[in-house]
């Protein structure tokens, strides 16, 4: 077997709406494909005995043991490995269930698809459930462990922890969009203007001031002290030398920790002696050279938590500790701790397993034993200094007993440190007491702090706190940190309706952001050059913070090769479908074609509008699967299918007695006469039209006026600058050149109806076969160019795209000569020097049409061209 391909999907996709999260590997089977499992002797068994849990696997059967039935009965290894990579994740502490395997129209080649949790592991599950499957087939031995334990590993270094990652599954119940932006858990909740950034728990809305504060434990324990909090009698110092006097002043039990630390790193508890002291310090200068020395608070150590300034929940920590049986050894006790389910790597359960490191050791060592000492029954050992939950310790909910001079004193402290959210570390015998009834103590402010020990405390009651996070970025119960989304596909037109849209929604005073095949444009600047019709190319748009709305562009590269950029959108719209890219990326067929671009119309929410061309059938099967408030556009007014949903109180856009008409149900509003759009050229460019349409419905679902609709399409001029390589006219002294981006069937043969419609002495054609197009597709393009060009140059790509300059050209000659086995046709390679060539030989009335590549050279060179066309006159 071979995997060709790995791809990531991460939005709706081509497989599934609903699951964003898929891996589609493209895997060949080569001579397996003759070998299904029940040819393969030993297969089923040896398969049933490295995995016995994909006994749960029910499959089509819809049963347990139905997958399994089918290996027995003979199947596919593409459908086998699904459902390998599906069980390897589960086995490491990711449960995911979803998988299809389907032809990818190669003989032996199958798309193989499942859903992952986290992206690393799912692209690892798919490399290694071809590794399984292929020892299976060839009997050999395979250390399963290994990959399991490696995904836990990668797991724990790619996702979101706790906090951030229950903060993330808040927001994602709001319905408000979120994106990672960085590989820690930096992250934006919202789009464009009405983003909030989260770090961990730290919001953008948290006062540095306050992060300052809280990471300099001096100036904490200063500021809480001017204030009359309670907090431990202490020192700050920095040297060996002034740690005794320290110790003196201060007196044993003592505390010694680093003065900015954090999740308990270099802290040492119970310091009954300066030798102990000695060794503490040289810990906490590991952390921080500036140290804290502090006497000993007793009592049991409480975490109290506080959101907006309000106390919202409790805990009480206890350090990772054995309770002896007198039996069992310490390293015993420690291992039937960590056999409870509820512990697991990392942070995947409720608690973290216990590790046996040098710092338990010395603990253990402290109190006069080794691991392999028996503790009398129900003696209780300490194996950690502190009481952290990443450390192995417990937590017990405690919120709804903890003293009301406590919470006040908690809300308190939040404004003196100022801090939005801080966890306050106290130490106190008793919570349901005020502090100093106890002599309890404040002993750190924590900015950032940790959430898990309030989601899932070991015992006690969970508290959905991340909840009181999301309240306060969001505080209005409708705000979901969203701006329109307008997202456009189909064949052709996509681009000239991307920028159409964007400069109604600019006329309007909306701050834009767009993508277009030219480019990512902010505020109409150009930021990014190239191809963006992708997902990262969405994303970077809503990721801008000054933009209140942002058009997209998608094409179907992207979508296949990544998913949507974007959950959810408003308005939804594809312009046409045809034949186009077909034979790439396992799309064969129209139908395939069409599937992949419904993709846009189906994710649009339900009180948003789908925009479907009700002229092509293809679209217009697509009304099928929306969710959302259906629109039709169409060149025909009295298309049956326009008028039975005009009829049905449905908005419609069509094209009417010379007009380009808005219907709301049966009541018509004419826009403009087309002939007036400068986009029309005077209304003979009707595939323009055909543009404008879908436009007018999005504009009026924002809400744009008709005024502003006018105004935008009055000034939305044919041109380098608005509509690069669309349709672009360039006036030469005694004939034009026509700069065009037509680079399929349907474009060169929308592009024909104009031209046949302009009065000119002749036509010439400069064209290209395209390599990522079948034969036909390019064999099509030189019959189109023979029926519509009295002269045509053949020229090339600069990206052939892995076809040879020669076959492509030879395409081309062969359509051209199908039609007109004479017709006039020269071959000139270079994009820049055939369109010299014709310049220099077009007759008087004469018009050139360039189908070109790179649409900003072409546009340099005819400028300069035309510059020098007009210094000849003088």
């Amino acid at each position: 077997m071979k995997i060709r391909e790995i791809n990531a999907l991460r939005g709706p996709n081509y497989w599934s709406i609903k699951r964003e999260k898929l891996i589609v590997m493209i895997l060949d089977l080569e001579d397996l494909e003759e070998r299904p499992s029940d040819k393969i002797e030993g297969f089923y068994d040896r398969l049933q005995h490295l995995l016995p849990s994909l006994y749960i696997h029910h499959c089509s059967e819809g049963h347990e043991g139905g997958f399994l039935e089918r290996v027995k009965d003979g199947t596919w290894m593409g459908h086998v490995i699904e459902h390998i990579a599906l069980e390897i994740q589960t086995l490491a502490g990711m449960d995911t269930g979803f998988g299809r395997t389907r032809d990818y129209g190669e003989k032996g080649v199958y798309h193989v698809v499942f859903s992952y949790v986290e992206e690393s592991v799912g692209r690892y599950a798919a490399e290694a459930a071809v590794k399984i499957c292929e020892a299976i087939i060839d009997a050999k031995p395979y250390d399963l462990e290994a990959d399991v334990q490696r995904m836990r590993e990668l797991r724990d270094r790619d996702r979101l922890g706790p906090s951030t990652g229950s903060i993330i599954a808040e927001v994602e119940k709001r319905g408000i969009p979120w994106i990672r932006l960085n590989e820690n858990s930096l992250c934006q909740l919202g789009y464009g203007n009405k983003q909030k950034r989260i770090q961990a728990t730290v919001t953008s809305e948290t006062s540095c001031i306050g992060v300052e504060i809280a990471g300099d434990k001096e100036e904490t324990k200063y500021l809480l002290e001017q204030a009359e909090v309670r907090t431990p009698r202490g020192e700050i110092i920095s040297t060996k030398a002034e740690l005794k006097e320290a110790c003196e002043q201060i007196g044993f039990p003592l505390v010694i920790k680093p003065i900015d630390g954090n999740h308990g790193r270099g802290i040492t508890v119970d310091i009954n002696n300066l030798k102990q002291a000695q060794k503490a310090f040289i810990a906490a200068q590991k952390v921080s050279n500036t140290v804290i020395v502090e006497k000993q608070i007793f009592g049991h150590d409480y975490r109290l938590l506080v959101i907006n300034n309000e106390f919202v929940a409790a805990a009480k920590r206890t350090p990772a500790h054995v309770i002896g049986d007198g039996i069992s050894t310490i390293e015993q006790l420690i291992n039937q701790l960590n056999a409870d389910p509820r512990r697991g790597y990392g942070h995947e359960n409720v608690l973290t397993m216990v590790t046996i490191n040098e710092l338990t050791k010395t603990i253990i060592a402290a109190k006069g034993y080794e691991l392999t000492a028996v503790l009398e029954k129900d003696e209780t050992l300490v194996l950690k200094d502190t009481a952290n939950l990443s450390t192995g310790g417990t937590a017990e909910d405690v919120t709804d007993i903890v003293h009301p001079e406590n919470v006040t004193m908690a809300e308190r402290i939040s404004r003196i440190i100022d801090l939005d959210i801080c966890g306050i570390d106290v130490m106190t015998q008793d919570i349901s007491k005020p502090l100093d009834h106890t002599e309890g103590a404040v002993l750190e402010v924590n900015a950032g702090p940790g959430f898990r020990m309030h989601l899932a405390p070991t015992l006690g009651k969970p508290r959905n706190v991340a909840a009181m996070v999301v309240d306060k970025l969001f505080p209005q119960k409708d705000d979901t940190g969203r701006i329109p989304i307008i997202a456009i596909t189909g064949t052709n037109g996509k681009t000239t309706t991307t920028r159409l849209l964007a400069h109604m929604a600019k006329m309007r005073g909306c701050r834009v952001g767009y993508t277009t095949s030219d480019g990512i444009y902010i505020h109409n600047h150009l930021i990014k050059k190239g191809d963006c019709t992708g997902p990262q190319s969405a994303e970077f748009v809503l990721r801008d913070p000054t933009i209140n709305i942002a058009v997209l562009e998608c094409a179907r590269g992207g979508l296949l090769r990544s998913g949507l950029g974007f959950s959810k959108c408003d308005i939804g719209i594809v312009t046409n479908v045809s034949e186009d890219h077909l034979g790439l990326k396992g799309i064969r067929t129209i139908e395939q074609l069409a599937r992949a671009k419904s993709v846009i119309v189906e994710s649009v929410m339900p009180n948003g509008c789908s925009i479907l061309n009700a002229d092509d059938d293809q679209v217009y099967e697509m009304r099928a699967n929306i969710v959302s408030h259906l629109a039709l556009f169409s060149l025909e007014e009295n298309n049956p299918r326009i008028k039975e949903l005009q009829e049905n109180g449905g908005v419609t856009a069509v094209y009417e007695n010379g007009y380009v008409t808005l219907f709301r149900g049966t009541k018509r509003m004419r826009i403009m006469k087309a002939e007036n759009i400068p986009l029309t050229h005077g209304g003979k460019a009707i595939f323009m039209i055909q543009n404008i349409l879908p436009a007018i419905i999005a504009a009026d679902a924002q809400n744009i006026s008709i005024q502003d609709m006018k105004a935008a399409l009055q000034t939305f001029i044919p041109s380098s600058s608005q509509t690069p390589g669309r349709l672009n006219l360039y006036n030469f002294r005694e004939f034009q050149v026509l700069l065009d981006y037509a680079h399929n069937r349907a474009g060169l043969k929308a592009l024909k109806k104009f031209t046949d419609a302009l009065s000119v002495s002749k036509k010439v054609g400069i064209i290209a076969g395209i390599g990522d197009r079948r034969e036909e597709d390019n064999i099509e393009i030189g019959k189109i160019a023979a029926q519509m060009f009295d002269e045509v140059i053949i020229r090339s790509d600069k990206d052939l795209r892995g076809q040879k300059e020669d076959d492509l050209m030879k395409m081309v000659e062969r359509g051209i000569c199908s039609v007109s086995p004479n017709h006039p046709q020269i071959v000139i390679p270079d994009e820049g020097e055939a369109l010299a060539y014709a310049v220099r030989n077009a007759k008087k009335d004469s018009l050139v049409v360039l189908s070109c590549d790179d649409i900003e050279e072409a546009t340099k060179l005819i400028k300069k061209l035309q510059k020098e066309d007009r210094a000849a006159l003088v």
